[in-house]
């Protein structure tokens, strides 16, 4: 935490995108402290879902690849969570990206967005929408709780 504190900002959107990506990473935490620590609510926020939001886009492009054999191997997604979760959204359309904030299955469902060349324009404003209105959320109530 230390180190991401010494990086400020940039360290909030390096944590972020490990997060927003399928490392397991808590960027909620880090946005947290580094917001306790006193650095300022709205430039932790952009830099939050900058991070996030290319994490899960970074997911996307792995999952336009088609190789489910690299998703398993270098991702760590079983390839029956990436198949259901391409299932699951096919007959919901791509706003589903707007759940990609989720943990366990976000990871999944941004992989799937990209397999099933899902519209990447909207699959951008789906997961931007949903991650930013989780940092959103997660900013108002630390500050509220802290003040």
């Amino acid at each position: 935490m230390d180190i991401l504190e010494g990086y400020g900002y940039w360290g909030m959107t390096i944590a972020a995108f490990l997060a927003g990506s399928v490392f397991p990473f808590s960027s909620e935490a880090v946005m947290v402290s580094l917001q306790l620590a006193g650095l300022e609510p709205w430039p932790l926020f952009l830099s939050a879902s900058v991070g996030n939001v290319a994490g899960s886009m970074f997911n996307y492009y792995v999952g336009t690849l088609g190789r489910l054999e690299w998703i398993e191997k270098y991702l760590h997604l079983r390839r029956e969570k990436v198949l259901r979760a391409q299932a699951w959204m096919e007959n919901r359309g791509v706003w589903m990206g707007t759940l990609c904030f989720l943990p366990i299955i976000g990871s999944a469902l941004s992989v799937a967005l990209g397999y099933m060349r899902a519209n990447p324009y909207k699959s951008f404003i789906a997961i931007s929408i949903g991650k930013t209105t989780r940092y959103a959320v997660l900013i108002l109530v630390t500050y509220y709780l802290q003040n």
